[in-house]
C-alpha cells in the first residue's frame, strides 16, 4: 500500500554561507508558465502504472538514526509530475525577467577572489530540474555587435527545483567574480573583467535580471534507481549542481524520491576559506555517514603523495581502486568546473587503468555507452 505523508515543519537549514530559519509549508499550487508549455501529466499513486512501479521496484535501506532525521517539506509537489525535464522555456530573444532576492559572499577573507551565492525569484515561471543551467543576459550592449544585447552566459543552478525557500519559486546561482589583472603591472583592468559575473555579484535585492532556459540534460540526476552511487567531482563553482543533488537527497522531503544510495563528493579549491557550502556538506556527513562521503583537495594547504600541490585528480588517484570498483558496479561519475580540470583527471584515470591492466579508452567508451559518464566544464 502506498502512503503519501504531507507535513508542515519548521527547521533551521543552512542557506549559502549562513544558517537562516525557513518555514517550509505544503500548499496547493497551480503551475502557470505564462503561456510557456511544459508537459506535466497528473501522476496518481496507482502502483499498477508503469512509472510508479519503476520508482518503487527498489528497496531503500537506511539506519534508524537516518530515518529519524527531520527533512524539509517542499511544494508544489506537482513539480515531480513531468516525465521529461523542462527545456528552453525562455530563449535569448524572449528572456524571462526575474528578480534578485539576495546576493551573499560565501568565501572567507583568505580566498583568492570572490564567490557569491545569488538567489533569484522566477515566481515559479521558469521551472528546472537538478543539474540544469540558466542563461543570464547582462544589461548593456555587446561591444562586438553594436546595437545588440550581450551574449547569454550559462550558469549551473545550485539549488533543487524547489529553490532555497522550498516553494518552487526561486533558483540559486553560484558565481565567481571574474577579475582581470594585467600580467605586467599586476593591476586590475576593469575593461577586461567578466561582464556578467560582475553584474551578478554587484546586483542588489529587487534588481531585475533577464534569464533564459533552463538548458542541459547531461548533468540531470538519474533517479530510476534511488540506491545508485553518485561520484561527484568539482573544482570551485563547479560544485553548484552537486549542491542541488545533495539537498534533494538529504535535506528535502520528497515523497516520490527516497535516496538510499551513496553520494561521494570530491571538491577542489585553493584553501579552506575557498570552500563552498562546506557547512551543508559537513552536516550531511554527520547526519548520513553511511550514505555521504566528502573529500577536499586544498591546493594551497595540502600536499599530494609526491610533495606537490594537492589537486582533485590527486584525491581521485588516492581512492582510485574504490572508484573503479564502484564504476564497475554501475556508479555514475560527474565532472563540473573549469575545463582545465579534465586533462589532469583523464591522465590520472588512464594511469590507474593501465596499472589495473585495463584499457582506459575502452572503459571510457563503455561508461559513456552506459550513461554513467557526465561532464559539464567551461
Amino acid at each position: 500500500m502506498a502512503h503519501l505523508a504531507v507535513s508542515q515543519v519548521a527547521v533551521t537549514v543552512p542557506i549559502g554561507g549562513e544558517s537562516s530559519l525557513r518555514r517550509a509549508v505544503f500548499q496547493s499550487h497551480n503551475i502557470n508558465f505564462h503561456d510557456k508549455s511544459w508537459a506535466a501529466p497528473t501522476l496518481t499513486l496507482d502502483l499498477k502504472t508503469k512509472d510508479v512501479r519503476l520508482k518503487n521496484r527498489y528497496v531503500v535501506c537506511m539506519s534508524v538514526q537516518q530515518a529519524s532525521i527531520p527533512k524539509v517539506a517542499v511544494s508544489p509537489l506537482e513539480l515531480e509530475d513531468a516525465n521529461d525535464p523542462p527545456l528552453n522555456l525562455y530563449k535569448p530573444k524572449e528572456p524571462y525577467t526575474a528578480t534578485i532576492v539576495s546576493v551573499d559572499r560565501i568565501v572567507g577573507p583568505k580566498a583568492p577572489g570572490e564567490t557569491c551565492h545569488i538567489v533569484i525569484d522566477h515566481a515559479g515561471n521558469v521551472p528546472y530540474w537538478e543539474g540544469q543551467s540558466y542563461g543570464v543576459i547582462p544589461p548593456g550592449e555587446n561591444p562586438k555587435k553594436p546595437g545588440s544585447p550581450h551574449n547569454v552566459r550559462l550558469y549551473s543552478i545550485a539549488s533543487t527545483r524547489y529553490g532555497d525557500y522550498f516553494d518552487g519559486k526561486t533558483s540559486t546561482l553560484c558565481v565567481r567574480r571574474a577579475i582581470y589583472y594585467d600580467p605586467v603591472t599586476g593591476k586590475e583592468d576593469p575593461s577586461k573583467n567578466g561582464v556578467c559575473s560582475n553584474y551578478l555579484c554587484d546586483s542588489k535585492p529587487g534588481d531585475k535580471v533577464k534569464i533564459t532556459g533552463p538548458s542541459g540534460k547531461i548533468m540531470l540526476l538519474p533517479e530510476d534507481n534511488p540506491n545508485a552511487t553518485h561520484i561527484m567531482i568539482a573544482t570551485g563553482t563547479g560544485v553548484a549542481p552537486y549542491r542541488g543533488y545533495l539537498r534533494r537527497m538529504f535535506m528535502e522531503d520528497v515523497p516520490s524520491f527516497r535516496f538510499g544510495g551513496l553520494a561521494w563528493l570530491f571538491l577542489g579549491v585553493a584553501n579552506t576559506d575557498s570552500l563552498l557550502y562546506d557547512d551543508e556538506f559537513t552536516k550531511y556527513l554527520k547526519d548520513y555517514p553511511d550514505q555521504f562521503r566528502y573529500d577536499k583537495a586544498l591546493s594551497r594547504e595540502q600536499k599530494n603523495r609526491d610533495g606537490g600541490k594537492m589537486y582533485v585528480q590527486d584525491k581521485i588517484e588516492e581512492y582510485s581502486d574504490e572508484i573503479f570498483k564502484l564504476l564497475d558496479g554501475g556508479a555514475h561519475i560527474y565532472f563540473c568546473g573549469l575545463k582545465g580540470m579534465m586533462p589532469g583527471i583523464q591522465e590520472t584515470l588512464k594511469r590507474v587503468a593501465d596499472q589495473r591492466g585495463e584499457r582506459w579508452e575502452e572503459k571510457l567508451a563503455q561508461l559513456k555507452k552506459n550513461k554513467q559518464w557526465h561532464v559539464e566544464v567551461y
